[in-house]
């Protein structure tokens, strides 16, 4: 065994790097029998590489260039699986093989110092994975509830990556693929790196590129996702959770639902979140969305440089209650600045392995950004700036059609899933808000490639509107911002068509 000098550099959110230099060993799995094959299940081998490094007080274990099948393995303290160049770890696609407290590829539970490292490949083969899941329901092997009702669930599916409840956790280099459910999940764990990985997973439904759920103290930087569900997603589980701490820069994803999300798991809370210089494409549904409808608290949010093209919707920010208590949600101090984003008129996701799901609600012509609260509950404090959206426009009331004299007509959806076609048809082409107080939008652009019927904003139900710079497109029919029981407004260097008296109404 050689041993060799190892860097490692915990970062914490907004605190400066900590060195802590170390000498480690490094355990090569094929001196404990793993062999490159597409037959031979290493786990074996490869797990008694981990063990023995754990043992002696952490080390490297080294996966060699080469292609090794894998069953489950647990990753334990102390220890850094190395991924070598041109090295494939690919997961057993036999669900027996996983049991059900590891369905992962390579678990954690209450480790600290742990790590994955390299430049090669980690494929949990989820399609050939759930092909046997398959197999297995029909004959009977193993039980699931809801396999003939829509898909197996996801004690039945396999992620790659599952760490629970570890301290200073670093995912860096490596290539992570085709998992049969969520990809990784980092629950309840502090002190999280991820940096320079990329994520391709278009097996399968439920196929989050990166979940982090109910944890602290995390980075995800320069990483790559191509995800068949939601990008980037920040859950809370547990009332008492929280995902506090976040730090988001010089990601790009594509998505068959949300890019960056905040949701839709929302029970305890989300604080001081921080997203920089988002790249989004061909993406379902939106390319920003904070979401809390089970109770938790969101405050301190900022999200900025957001480039964003080919996606279903560019902002949702949605407040809502599907919790049976009386706990409500809360959002409050969001900042949102410099998005450009191009909102086209057919589907977004086309041609992709996994589509995101045809709506559910009635038809609708092309959808809005939106703050929407619920009645009794606003979302507070909201700054938008710099903001730039392109839609394709071509609405026409033959497909759907609300009066603004009708805009109590507009469902609330209270208890409903979020997403930014809950509403079905909506009264406004480019920004739609609803319950909400203190909005401020700074330097807001919004353009249409084609005509659209309806005004370009509506405003219902605000408590505190600043306008300070907006700029609209020539529009057909007049008003084209509407203020609904809006208290306290104030719209100044407005560029409003043809500078006409009657483009703003006040109901």
């Amino acid at each position: 065994m050689r041993i060799i000098k190892h860097l490692v550099i915990a970062m914490v959110v907004n605190i400066l790097p900590v060195l802590v230099f170390a000498q480690q060993k490094t355990y090569n799995i094929t001196a404990y029998g793993a062999k490159p094959s597409l037959r031979l299940n290493n786990g074996k081998s490869i797990q008694k590489a981990i063990d023995d490094a754990a043992s002696h007080g952490g080390g490297m274990v080294l996966v060699p260039a080469g292609t090794y099948i894998t069953g489950p393995l647990v990753l334990k303290t102390g220890v850094e699986l190395h991924l070598d160049d041109d090295a494939l770890l690919m997961g057993s696609t036999n669900r027996m093989d996983y049991p059900k407290d590891k369905m992962a590829v390579i678990s954690a539970v209450s480790q600290q110092n742990i790590a994955i490292t390299g430049n090669g490949i980690i494929d949990g083969q989820g399609r050939e994975l759930v092909e046997n899941v398959f197999v297995l329901l029909r004959q009977g092997i193993i039980k699931d509830k809801e396999w003939l009702l829509k898909r197996p669930t996801e004690s039945n599916r396999p992620g790659v990556l599952h760490f629970y409840d570890c301290t200073n956790v670093k995912v860096t280099g490596v290539t992570i693929k085709n998992a049969a459910c969520w990809v990784q999940n980092y629950k309840k764990c502090s002190q999280v790196v991820i940096n320079h990985i990329r994520v391709i997973s278009t097996a399968y439904w439920n196929n989050d590129g990166i979940d982090i759920v109910d944890s602290k103290d995390v980075r995800i930087t320069n990483c790559f996702v191509n995800a068949a569900d939601d990008g980037i997603c920040l859950k809370s589980e547990e009332r008492s959770g929280r995902c506090e701490n976040i730090y988001v820069e010089n990601c790009t994803v594509r998505s068959s639902a949300s890019a960056f999300k905040l949701g839709t798991g929302s029970l305890g809370t989300f604080k001081n979140i921080t997203v920089k210089n988002l790249t989004v494409y061909d993406t379902y549904r939106s390319a920003v969305a904070l979401e809390t409808v089970d109770g938790a608290d969101m405050e301190n949010i900022n999200v900025s440089n957001v480039q964003a093209k080919n996606t279903g919707n560019a902002i949702l920010i949605r407040l809502g209650h599907r919790n049976s208590d009386d706990k409500y949600s809360t959002i409050k101090h969001v900042y949102i600045g410099n998005v450009k984003a191009e909102i086209p008129s057919a589907k977004p996701d086309i041609g992709y392995p996994v589509e995101g799901p045809p709506p559910k609600v009635p038809p609708h012509n092309l959808l809005p950004a939106s703050i929407t609260g619920i009645p009794g509950h606003a979302i507070e404090d909201v700054i938008l700036e710099n903001i730039e959206i392109t839609y394709g426009g071509g609405a026409n009331k033959e497909k759907a059609y609300i009066s603004t004299d009708l805009l109590s007509t507009v469902p609330e959806q209270i208890p409903n899933y979020p997403e930014f076609t809950m509403f079905g048809e909506l009264p406004a082409w480019g920004l739609y808000v609803r319950h909400a107080k203190g909005i401020k939008l700074k330097n807001v652009t919004l353009k249409l490639l084609e005509n659209d019927f309806r005004p370009s904003m509506v405003f219902d139900d605000v408590n505190g509107l600043d306008v300070q710079g907006l700029n609209l497109p020539n529009a057909k029919v007049l008003p084209t911002v509407i203020l609904n029981k809006v208290t306290s407004p104030s719209l100044k260097s407005i560029n409003l068509p043809g500078e006409n008296q009657n483009a703003v109404k006040t109901q």
